[in-house]
């Protein structure tokens, strides 16, 4: 026989699910949807305006040069600032708390960059891999907290998920590029530019021609020219990074933002909380995906050429 607190568990999980179920039916019943589709004014407390996205960041303050996702950026720096700050104020031989939580977060990311980098260069490495990491997660999810957006200042909304501005990311783009850059020369040298500007195989085959040896010289020009044809692609491949890495980030942090906004406004009560869920993963994943792109890219950059 199935015991008795077995049975009255899976009651209360049958009553809680119904219950949820019924939240979510009444909820798209008494919602703007809803109730257009059948005809009746929607409830006042599930009453939620029209989705509604500007691609440029709006000004709360008319008067000053300041964007709403510039705010969120702040608040963002100043919540990893506190953390930090609490954190490691009084720190401990044994961490406990919230410094134990900082030096799990450290070490993974530590032990993350050191495995393909290894030690010298994951040192370089991890203050920017790091601070982009926490930057884009943070403004992910300092943007998911209850009333985020619903303030708002001049007509306004006072705070907007920094990542959704073009800005943002292309910035962090550049930024990505520029170290990468950095590293490459600081780890190589002058032959860094070797990356780009091949002309060791013309040159060989120039030699062979003037010398006259013209058929080895042929081929070698033939290899040469598309030594430095790669050279271009190369040069544009790393310029085309910053693209690729401005409208991943932008894109999909954009979708997720729109997808919760339509689902609030589809079905207010109970279901868009999986969809914030959701969003908060994806946010961990887009900036696990930028910081490991920029690391992998720095890599790359580092290596010497076979």
């Amino acid at each position: 026989m199935t015991p008795k607190w077995h049975r009255g568990g899976f009651l209360k999980l049958v009553v809680l699910l119904v219950a949820l179920f019924a939240m979510i039916i009444i909820s798209f019943i008494g919602s703007e949807v809803g109730s257009g589709i059948l005809g009746f004014e929607p409830l006042s407390f599930l009453k939620v305006e029209a989705p509604k996205y500007q691609v440029v960041p709006e000004r709360p303050f008319s008067n000053l040069p300041m964007t709403n996702t510039m705010i969120t950026s702040w608040i963002s720096i100043l919540v990893l600032f506190g953390l930090f700050f609490i954190g490691t104020r009084n720190m401990k031989l044994v961490p406990t708390g919230l410094q134990n939580v900082l030096e799990l977060i450290v070490e993974a990311a530590a032990d993350f960059i050191e495995d393909p980098a290894g030690e010298k260069h994951g040192r370089w490495f991890f203050p920017v891999c790091t601070t982009i990491f926490l930057f884009v997660v943070t403004n992910a999810w300092v943007s998911l907290m209850p009333g985020f957006e619903t303030l708002s200042i001049n007509g306004e909304p006072l705070l907007r998920n920094a990542n959704t501005d073009l800005n943002v990311p292309a910035a962090l783009a550049v930024v990505s590029f520029c170290f990468i850059e950095y590293w490459g020369f600081k780890a190589r040298g002058a032959s860094y530019l070797k990356t780009f500007f091949h002309f060791g195989p013309l040159g060989q085959a120039l030699k062979q021609v003037l010398s006259g040896k013209f058929k080895d010289g042929a081929g070698g020009l033939l290899n040469g020219v598309v030594a430095l044809f790669a050279g271009l692609l190369e040069i544009l491949s790393h310029l085309i990074r910053m693209m690729s890495f401005t409208f991943r980030l932008f894109g999909n942090m954009t979708a997720g933002m729109i997808l919760v906004m339509i689902m609030l406004f589809i079905i207010p009560w109970v279901l868009p909380t999986i969809f914030y869920g959701l969003e908060a993963f994806f946010g961990l994943v887009q900036a696990m995906i930028f910081g490991g792109l920029t690391l992998g890219f720095a890599c790359a950059a580092v290596m010497e050429e076979e």
